[in-house]
Order: structure tokens, then C-alpha cells, then sequence
């Protein structure tokens, strides 16, 4: 159970929902007027902790340097948007809160049942401040959200380098030759040796032909080097977000602020 003397604590602390999913980080805890018991607290959520959401502190606890809500995220993620100043909660918005989150309870705060909240500082403090504001010649400061956006690095998927083995056909043009038989026939003149002791009889002559054909071998050999690499492109990536700021209304019926309408708007 978190009570009044955890409140200073419970600032900027990590908080999970039921299941243990991480929600955001404690920004402000809102307490009843008149019990002073801790009821809201907002939590940092959306992109890059810019959006605050309310989520109820009924069944919360404080486990180790962490916040263990009684809700889930998603419930928190779809919170109403209320909380306009970060000082009260009207009856009208705690309401709301209370039948999105279906929590049950009596507020027992006085006058409107507004909660106050407490950010940082004990509770008096952010009294004074308020009556400062309203003492300083009667200015008050106005507040607007802005979106910061970075960027971070995320896996976005994997490609792998793999080969394999495919057969072809390939053709080479190779020359061969071999050899023929080809008769020759030469006279032989009168009065050479060879015509005088000639005889008449059978004989034989053999020749042996010779012939080239293709023989084919296989080798392997490296041809080329194949590598994976990555190169950064840069595009444009629009982002939006909800943001929330404060509206100046000036209420004067009487028409007593010069150059006024009496509810001018900023």
C-alpha cells in the first residue's frame, strides 16, 4: 500500500502494470484534499516517455526501487486525457478516470473533490508557488508540450550469403586431326637399277594410321569473390504525437480590461 510519507519517493520510479510489462516512470502523485492519501499518479508513456497518462494508485505498491501498479498497460495506454493543469483533477475528470480503470472509492477531498498533486516537493510547496503566482501582479505562466524526437537503432531483419551448385551444358570447339592414305605413283626410268633386277612375284606393304580425339578433364578454379556489405541511406519519417497546452481565458463581464472582448483566449 503507498502512503502520504512515500510520495517523495515514488517520483521518477519505474512503473509496471499487473503483469509486470513496463508502463513508464512516475512523473506526479496526486493526493486527496482531506485525507492526504496518495489516489493518481502520472506516468511518463508513448514516444519517448512524452505523453502522461493517469493511472490509479488503488492496489499499487512499492516493490524494490520499483512501482507495481494494479492496472494493466494497455488500460493505461487508453487513458482519458484530463488533467489540463498539473495542480488539480475536477470532480467531473476523476470520475472519468475512475469508470475507465473501474475503480470504485469515495472521494473525500473538499469542495469540488479535486486532487492535488505533489511532484517533487512536499505538499505545502506546490501550495506556495501557486499563491505566488497569483500574487505576482497577477500574471500567471503558461505551459505547452513540445515533441521531442530522437532516434534509436533497431534490427529490421536478417540476409544471408549462401551458394550452391547448378550443372550446365557447355560447349568447346576443339581441332583434331588424323591421317589418310593416299596412293602415289612414280615411274621408274630405264637403265636405274631398280629396272633391271626387277621380278615378278606377291608382297605387301603395311602403313599405320594414326588419328587425334577430344579428351576432356575437369578442373576448379576460383573465379570471383562474392561479400555482403551494408551501406546507411537516410529518409524522412514523419512523427506524430498528442500534445498538450495551456489556454489563457480572461473573464471579465464588465468590460474593465482595456483592449479585452472580456474572454479573450491565448
Amino acid at each position: 500500500m503507498i502512503t502520504e510519507k512515500m510520495t517523495r519517493e515514488l517520483i521518477g520510479r519505474q512503473a509496471y502494470d499487473a503483469r509486470g510489462e513496463k508502463v513508464g516512470k512516475i512523473g506526479q502523485i496526486y493526493l486527496d484534499e482531506r485525507s492526504g492519501t496518495p489516489t493518481w499518479a502520472t506516468v511518463n508513456t508513448g514516444l519517448f516517455g512524452m505523453k502522461e497518462s493517469f493511472v490509479p494508485l488503488d492496489g499499487a505498491d512499492v516493490k524494490g526501487d520499483d512501482v507495481a501498479l494494479g492496472v494493466q498497460k494497455d488500460a493505461v495506454k487508453d487513458a482519458p486525457h484530463v488533467g489540463q493543469t498539473s495542480e488539480h483533477l475536477s470532480g467531473r475528470e476523476e470520475d472519468e478516470l475512475r469508470r475507465h480503470y473501474d475503480v470504485s472509492g469515495d472521494r473525500t477531498a473538499t469542495g469540488d473533490g479535486n486532487g492535488r498533486a505533489a511532484a517533487g516537493d512536499a505538499r505545502g510547496t506546490r501550495e506556495d508557488t501557486r499563491d505566488h503566482d497569483r500574487a505576482d501582479n497577477g500574471s500567471m505562466t503558461r505551459h505547452e508540450e513540445r515533441l521531442r524526437v530522437g532516434t534509436e537503432s533497431e534490427e529490421t531483419g536478417k540476409v544471408r550469403l549462401r551458394k550452391y551448385v547448378v550443372t550446365e551444358d557447355q560447349q568447346v570447339t576443339v581441332p583434331v586431326s588424323h591421317e589418310e592414305v593416299r596412293l602415289e605413283r612414280e615411274p621408274i626410268a630405264d637403265g636405274t637399277p631398280a629396272a633391271g633386277n626387277a621380278k615378278i612375284g606377291e608382297d605387301a606393304h603395311e602403313v599405320t594410321l594414326h588419328a587425334e580425339r577430344p579428351v576432356v578433364d575437369k578442373s576448379t578454379e576460383a573465379v570471383e569473390k562474392v561479400r555482403l556489405d551494408t551501406r546507411t541511406v537516410t529518409e524522412d519519417h514523419t512523427v506524430s504525437d498528442e500534445v498538450r497546452k495551456e489556454q489563457v481565458e480572461v473573464d471579465d463581464p464588465n468590460h474593465q480590461v482595456s483592449g479585452r472582448d472580456g474572454r479573450d483566449r491565448h
